[in-house]
């Protein structure tokens, strides 16, 4: 804490050492110690006055915190830079900071003249005022990787018009998935041969393009953007979505404008929606094989390969002591069910290592704001605006009458296990692909990722997401109500 001119330091001495706030008044002369005693004690005395005032102005709760920081620490405890404060200036002072980027208007950490947050440099909250999200560029963007919905033949004029448009006007290198770039509706077509040798194609799982890519372009539903989320298992580009697809809650552009839209986006200065992610570890026990038709099942688990319905590239599995370990970033939600079984799904739900309760029904949803309006809002649980820092715990078909869907803090660590007594294993599944077993002895880790998917938006990210609930989802959609011909009528 910075102290007043001449007056001595009452902070202990710890963290980064700092500037020294110290400096002669210039209205206070130096004193040396062959001074007159009378103007040395005149000095002390407008010292301590000026330090009484400002006591008085901080408040006896900051007297009180300072004796709180120079008591001894208990093991573990870190010890402040600053006795009091903001907690942003906290964390400027401390090499470590929170991993967890979260997103609303930043909390008062004050709550009335006495009371506030102990500054903690190791749970600082780095927290984006949503009216400030706007898209800036450092470097001019050159690579574009464009995601068209496949299985789609009503796409494929639009998507060659806009990597024409990306090739020859923007003079743009256009990266596209290597099976549509041979879809035979494009290699038939002569006029477009010459843009088809210029794209640049890879292959999911096999080819990393996360640090090549400047932009992101979705050409279908939102289908399309949760596949652009899997290819980033980082730091996401910023993604603009066209609505070409069936539902559309996530892909607010409409293509007929696509110049001028993809121009303006080049331009920068566009509102962009934060979109968390959870961050999902599974760790699985790694069974001895004994042969048969499971040897094969957990040889594909350990070596990444084609297993219950999904590819699970080797970028992916990281090998631990008697353990695999799978790890990947969710846009919507983290589903775990019961699967073929008849029985119920019995999984316990531990938040920051404690038990918090045990799932008895047909399973339980884990999502973020963005997958508040999928999933979840089929099984009953609130719509979430994506700037909304939280985690949803929506159960599925509960059999219990008093579980109701719940919302967390974002950065929280929720662990879902198989449950001792449950007769029956659990299925789980991310974003609706790469579903696996879950046995007894596997967990699942789920916490907020620090890296967020920047939707770029096509008004602001308030009216964008009101406008998808009105026109896709229908929210509040009912026959209105007639005005009373007169005041008699509201009286009978």
């Amino acid at each position: 804490m910075d102290n007043s001119e001449g007056g001595t330091s009452s902070e202990p001495e710890s963290g980064p050492p700092r500037p020294s706030c110290r400096r002669p008044s210039s209205g206070t002369p130096r004193f040396s110690e062959q001074d007159e005693p009378g103007r040395r004690r005149e000095a002390r005395q407008r010292r301590q006055q000026r330090q009484q005032q400002q006591r008085r102005r901080r408040g006896d709760g900051q007297e009180q915190l300072l004796r709180e920081t120079a008591r001894p620490r208990l093991p573990g405890q870190r010890e402040h830079s600053e006795a009091c404060g903001s907690v942003s200036d906290a964390a400027e002072s401390s090499p470590k900071r929170r991993a967890h980027f979260l997103h609303g208007p930043y909390p008062a950490t004050h709550f009335g003249p006495k009371a506030c947050i102990l500054p903690n440099p190791t749970s600082v909250m780095h927290i984006q005022d949503p009216a400030s999200q706007r898209l800036t560029w450092n470097k001019p963007p050159v690579n574009v990787l464009v995601i068209r919905k496949i299985r789609d033949e009503t796409l494929a004029e639009p998507f060659k018009e806009l990597c024409r448009f990306l090739v020859e006007e923007k003079q743009m290198m256009v990266y596209v998935e290597r099976r549509v770039a041979d879809d035979g509706t494009l290699s038939k077509d002569e006029n477009f041969g010459s843009i088809r040798n210029q794209l640049c194609t890879f292959r999911e799982g096999y080819d990393d393009i996360s640090n090549c890519i400047d932009l992101i372009i979705c050409l279908g539903g939102d289908g399309t953007l949760l596949y652009a989320s899997s290819l980033f298992q980082g730091s996401v580009p910023p993604v603009m979505a066209f609505h070409l697809g069936s539902l559309g809650f996530l892909t607010p552009f409409k293509f007929e404008s696509y110049k001028t839209e993809v121009d303006k986006v080049f331009e920068g200065n566009a509102a962009i929606t934060l979109r968390s992610r959870l961050k999902v570890k599974v760790v699985k026990e790694m069974l001895e094989r004994t042969g048969g038709d499971d040897d094969g099942q957990r040889q594909d688990e350990e070596h990444g390969q084609e297993h219950n319905g999904g590819v699970l590239p080797h970028r992916y599995i990281n090998s631990e002591a008697g353990k695999v370990t799978l790890q990947l970033q969710v846009l919507n939600e983290v589903v775990v069910d019961r699967g073929p079984s008849s029985y119920l799904s019995n999984v316990d739900l531990y938040l920051d290592g404690r038990l918090i309760t045990s799932v008895q029904g047909d399973g339980v949803i884990v999502s973020t704001p963005t997958g508040s309006t999928a999933y979840a809002a089929a099984a009953g649980a609130s719509m979430i605006h994506p700037n909304v820092p939280a985690i949803m715990v929506t159960p599925i078909c509960p059999h219990s009458l008093s579980f109701r869907p719940i919302v967390v803090p974002a950065g929280v660590e929720l662990t879902i296990a198989l449950s001792p007594d449950a007769r029956n294993p659990a299925w789980v599944s991310f974003d609706g692909r790469k579903r696996q077993e879950i046995r007894h002895g596997d967990c699942i880790q789920i916490t907020t990722s620090c890296f967020p998917v920047p939707s770029i938006c096509c008004h602001d990210l308030v009216y964008d997401w009101f406008e998808s609930l009105a026109q896709c989802l229908h929210w509040n959609v009912r026959k209105r109500q007639t005005r009373l011909a007169d005041a008699s009528d509201a009286e009978n």
